[in-house]
Order: structure tokens, then C-alpha cells, then sequence
């Protein structure tokens, strides 16, 4: 079973920065999307960025110029940096890999971390 671990949250001054990382357990060969979602208290879940396993990225408008998704194929690990941190981007922030091959197994459908708490106030 593929298991995905999320890290770098934490509470951060408005305008700040952060970078979460999102790694996949295992020996993987592909991932067909990696995505970050978040969910403010008391809001639904929300996409905030992507990237395909071809290098597609796309951005939730709110974020647009301020945040980058990456990934590190080498470590199975998807990246967001965030900067210019605003008190409306607090959330919890949960990753989401979907469709992922192994030399053994393939994992069809959507997987995901358990998520990494953002704060962002004075």
C-alpha cells in the first residue's frame, strides 16, 4: 500500500513563506497527478495546485503568483512553496497522488496524506 506523509506546516506571520513536502512510501515508477488540496476550518476542501506526471502545473486562482508546485521524482516527493502568505491561506493542506505505478503493483484512483496544518497570523 502506497502511503503519502506530509510536512512543513506550521503558524507564520502574513507574508511569509513555507514549503510543504508530500512523500510517497516505496519504489515508484509513475504517478499519473500529484495535487495539494487544503481545507480552511469550517470550508470544504479546496484544489490549490497540480502537476501531471508529464509537468503540467495549474493553480487555483487565489494563489496564482504567490505559491509553486513542484515535484522531486527521484524521492517521490511533491513540493509546495508558499510565499506572500496571507491569513485566508490557513488550512489544513493534504496531498493527493493519483494513479501510481510500481515495478510490482499499479495503484489506480486517488491516494492520500493525512494533510499538515497551516497558520498564517500576527
Amino acid at each position: 500500500q502506497v502511503q503519502l506523509v506530509e510536512s512543513g506546516g506550521g503558524l507564520v506571520q502574513p507574508g511569509g513563506s513555507l514549503r510543504l513536502s508530500c512523500e510517497a512510501s516505496g519504489f515508484i515508477i509513475s504517478i499519473n497527478t500529484m495535487r495539494w488540496y487544503r481545507q480552511p476550518p469550517g470550508k470544504q476542501r479546496e484544489l490549490v495546485a497540480g502537476i501531471t506526471g508529464g509537468g503540467t502545473v495549474n493553480y487555483a486562482d487565489s494563489v496564482k503568483g504567490r505559491f509553486t508546485v513542484s515535484s522531486d521524482n527521484a524521492k517521490n516527493t511533491l513540493l509546495l512553496q508558499m510565499n506572500s502568505l496571507k491569513p485566508e491561506d490557513s488550512a489544513v493542506y493534504v496531498c493527493n497522488f493519483r494513479d501510481i505505478a510500481t515495478p510490482t503493483r499499479y495503484y489506480g484512483g486517488d491516494y492520500w496524506g493525512k494533510g499538515t496544518l497551516v497558520t498564517v497570523s500576527s
